[in-house]
């Protein structure tokens, strides 16, 4: 039985896909669904990981961002919270699960291959390999 699950979400069209997965699990009453979604910092947008928006992307404003996430939450019948925090993609996913002390963490992929996911990096592959609980990667189609 999962008791709580983390689902990170970077407001891309990906996003939507992920929430998909989320209704598709047998969750009961009793589980918790904790929403998150991590701004990299500064430094770090020059080199934004491959699954995260670009800085460009009108999604990207925290309201925004934060308006999308309610919506999702309003939506779910479970309790639930938001995390909305800044820093490294995938260091803030493992750490919000430590936290949780989740049971799975579902977050999307955007699919990039060969040169670009080695250059521009894979948060999901990270968040595979540190987590501490399952994870569930939601490709694009």
């Amino acid at each position: 039985m999962l008791n709580s699950v983390l689902v990170a979400l970077d407001g891309s069209e990906i996003s939507e896909r992920v929430i998909q997965a989320l209704d598709n699990l047998a969750l009961s009453k009793d589980s918790k669904v904790i929403f998150c979604h991590v701004f990299p910092t500064p430094e770090s947008e020059s080199e934004l990981p491959a699954d995260l928006p670009q800085p460009e992307s009108p999604t990207f404003s925290y309201f925004q961002i934060e308006k999308q996430l309610q919506s999702y939450q309003e939506k779910l019948s479970l309790s639930s919270e938001l995390e909305l925090v800044t820093g490294d993609p995938a260091e803030e996913i493992i750490r919000l699960a430590n936290i949780y002390k989740t049971d799975l963490i579902i977050i999307g992929s955007r699919g990039l291959m060969g040169m670009k996911r080695i250059v521009q990096g894979s948060v999901s592959s990270q968040v595979v390999e540190e987590a501490n609980c399952s994870v569930l990667v939601v490709k694009p189609r």
